[in-house]
């Protein structure tokens, strides 16, 4: 019984591998370059690419259930349907994909109408899936933290519709609780999807007077510039993305990244204990 997760080495992956160990699973990371790769002890690395389809078969091979994350990049949909086509080659049904919330919505974002792609491929094709459909990642906001202490600027253009933010540990461990849930069942499990959310919906005055309280000074949040967020965006990733967050952005201003009724107190139950908050997670980094 063996666990193959994708995107082992990330900041979800690394998380979904360290809680699957501590609950005793056995556990296969697919990695591009084992020798950057630092897990915990008896984990099984495995080298290989989401789009070489032979590293893919020799990773599956034995294993019984399969956690999916894709990153952002440009052949995105097409990993992840190369990746589920060989996983039913292999017999593996029993999965867990990270997609996104609101991807049925977003629909002119790239990466969200990608996801939301895999998820109806997962669906029409009647595989034993848990969906997983995270918010805005709070963990984005060590990247601004520079731009927050130095400038005295919240810059990220969420809004007034508020974003349900979610810590990636959280998605972490949730993911794994769900892998073992499928893993241990005699019998695949049918879809399921699951929103995973934080405790709180913040807007950009929300996000803005919570560094300010951390700091013990004035943070303002300037507004809703999403052209100068790709622009910024721009000077260290490729234009395709930066462009691909702006239309991100645009969709928080005009839609929000909001909870369904008991989204959060499903995740409270699931896990056993709070869900982590903004404030926590932005005093961790700002120290």
């Amino acid at each position: 019984m063996t666990i193959l997760v994708t995107g082992a080495t990330g900041n979800v992956g690394g998380n979904v591998v360290k809680q699957l160990v501590d609950r005793g699973a056995k556990v296969r990371a697919l990695v591009r370059d084992p020798s950057k790769a630092s897990f915990p002890d008896g984990v099984e690395v495995v080298q290989g690419d989401l789009l070489d389809v032979g590293s893919l078969r020799r990773a599956m091979s034995g294993a019984t259930t399969l956690f999916l994350l894709n990153g952002v990049v440009a052949d995105e949909f097409s990993q992840a349907l190369i990746a589920l086509n060989l996983a039913r080659e292999a017999g593996i049904e029993r999965i867990v994909y990270l997609s996104v919330i609101d991807s049925d919505i977003y629909v002119n974002v790239p990466h969200f109408a990608g996801k939301f792609g895999v998820e109806r491929m997962i669906e029409q094709m009647s595989m034993n899936a848990t969906i997983l459909r995270p918010a805005y990642f709070m963990d984005n906001e060590i990247t601004i933290k520079d731009v927050v202490t130095g400038y005295g600027i919240y810059p990220m253009p969420i809004g007034d519709k508020g974003l349900a933010m979610i810590d990636a540990r959280d998605v972490g461990e949730i993911a794994a609780i769900e892998l073992i849930r499928r893993e241990k069942s005699a019998m695949p499990l049918p879809l399921t999807r699951i929103n995973l959310v934080g405790p709180d919906t913040l807007t950009g005055a929300d996000a803005a007077a919570i560094w300010s309280e951390v700091l013990g000074r004035t943070i303002v949040y300037p507004g809703d510039d999403t052209r100068g967020f790709e622009q910024n965006l721009g000077a260290f990733m490729p234009s395709w993305m930066a462009y691909d967050m702006r239309l991100m952005a645009e969709r928080f201003l005009s839609d929000g990244m909001l909870p369904d009724a008991g989204d959060a107190e499903r995740l409270t139950a699931l896990l056993g204990r709070p869900l982590r908050s903004y404030r926590d997670h932005v005093a961790q980094i700002a120290r």
